[in-house]
């Protein structure tokens, strides 16, 4: 085996993003007061991510693809067969169970940040679409927003669990990996982190979030008080 470079460098970027993103939402909502307004503000920036991300799925390096690592049941059974065998060989990139745990973070992260967007404090800030959605909407909208975070936090510590796995019972540290980008395999390396494609789907990501946030929402209504 080789050592090769499996991880480009947007994908690590964003990986590491996400992870203080997910931090960060954790502490402005749960451990510091007067902290909502920057809640919605790392909120926007994880939507962010995730719409660079789905896009990076689709074109970015072979191995950020979401072809190359969403399988079909098959290869998943057939995988989870050698998976406490010591001695199987490591994947390259996401292994097929892998892959699925990436989609289901990935979904109840979207679901929250959407959801997100209908949210308020009951004093002050309210998510740019809140003033568009009936009462039922709000209702399912403020379920999903805390339920999704529920589940996220056992799909969490999933992962970190499968992270120690990996790394104490089959030898295969996965974190560093994730940080310098390279892998021993015997699959080929990527050709380049295609920077200046990262580049144009990040400003357009960006673009996209401010016109969704800040221009697409209709202006809230402002009560008078006479």
């Amino acid at each position: 085996m080789q050592r090769q470079l499996i991880w480009d460098i947007p994908t690590r970027l964003f990986h590491w993003l996400l992870v203080l993103s997910i931090v960060a939402q954790y502490a402005t909502a749960e451990w510091m007061d007067n902290a909502t307004q920057w809640h919605f503000y790392i909120g926007y920036f994880t939507l962010g991510l995730l719409v660079f991300r789905i896009i990076w799925g689709i074109i970015g390096p072979e191995y950020a693809r979401f072809s190359q690592f969403v399988t079909g049941p098959k290869q998943v059974i057939a995988y989870l067969r050698t998976l406490f065998d010591k001695n199987s060989p490591s994947v390259a990139g996401h292994n097929p169970l892998g892959g699925w745990f990436v989609i289901v973070m990935l979904t109840l992260l979207i679901i929250q940040a959407i959801s997100g967007l209908f949210m308020t404090d009951d004093i002050f800030l309210d998510g740019p679409y809140r003033a568009m959605a009936d009462d039922s909407t709000l209702d399912v909208m403020n379920t999903l927003h805390h339920l999704a975070f529920d589940i996220l936090i056992w799909v969490i510590a999933l992962h970190i669990a499968a992270i120690l796995f990996y790394a104490v019972y089959k030898k295969q540290k996965l974190v560093p990996a994730m940080l310098h980008g390279k892998k021993d395999t015997h699959s080929p390396a990527i050709k380049s982190s295609k920077l200046v494609l990262a580049l144009i789907v990040a400003v357009l990501s960006a673009a996209a979030l401010y016109y969704a946030i800040d221009v697409l929402p209709p202006e809230p209504e402002i009560e008078e008080y006479f």
